[in-house]
This record gives structure tokens, sequence and C-alpha cells, in this order.
């Protein structure tokens, strides 16, 4: 006699095949999210590294603008504020840690696949 996985693969292979389906969708669905987490980070990333760089270029102009001027405008502080605070925001971002579990449902779903072949056999 042949065990029951077998026998259902012999006689029934559309669950089979409908069932590996659904398995590549889970799959696709869990992995797009783990993708679309991680380009938020580079996306983060580049982000911080322009302001920080826009940052630098504006701050060293209002220094020179403020030294040359001989004057103290809260402009020229403003100014090169608005990419440090860009760039804080995005550091936060791109250094927020990756979710510790990958794949939970899929992970889920095998062992819940797993447990029916036990009781089965």
């Amino acid at each position: 006699m042949l065990h029951p996985l077998f026998s259902t693969i012999v006689q029934r292979p559309d669950l089979v095949i409908n069932h590996l389906s659904a398995y590549g969708a889970l799959f696709h669905k869990e992995a797009t999210s783990a993708g679309t987490e991680l380009i938020a980070r580079i996306v983060a990333g580049v982000v911080a590294i322009l302001a920080l760089v826009v940052f630098l270029g504006l701050a060293g102009t209002a220094l020179m603008l403020g030294f040359l001027q001989d004057q103290f405008h809260w402009i020229l502080v403003a100014v090169p504020g608005v990419s440090l605070v860009l760039l804080i925001v995005a550091v936060m971002i791109a250094m927020k840690p990756l979710k510790s579990e990958r794949f939970p449902e899929l992970k889920a779903q095998i062992e819940s696949d797993a447990q029916a072949l036990r009781t089965v056999a």
C-alpha cells in the first residue's frame, strides 16, 4: 500500500500543483516585503549622504558669509539646519534594525504541512 501522500500525488496532481503555487505566492509576497524594506534603507542611506554634503557646503558658506559681513543672521543657521535635520532623519531610518525573523508565514505554513504529514503517516 502506498503512503497517502504518494497516492494523492498520483490521483490528484492538480492539488499538489495548487499547493506548490500557493507556496510560491506566499514566498513572493514575503520576499517583496523584505526587498521593500531593504530598498527603503538604501534610499535613506543615499539621502543621508547627499544631506551631509549639502549641509557641509551650506554650513561652510554660511560661516564664510558670517565672517565676511561681521554680523549674525538667523538665516545663516536655519538654512544649513534644514539639511542637518534631514540628515538626522535619514540616518535614523537607515540605521533602523532589520526584522529579526524572515519569512515567518512561510515557515509556519511549512511547519503546519509537516505536522499534517506526520499525523497522516
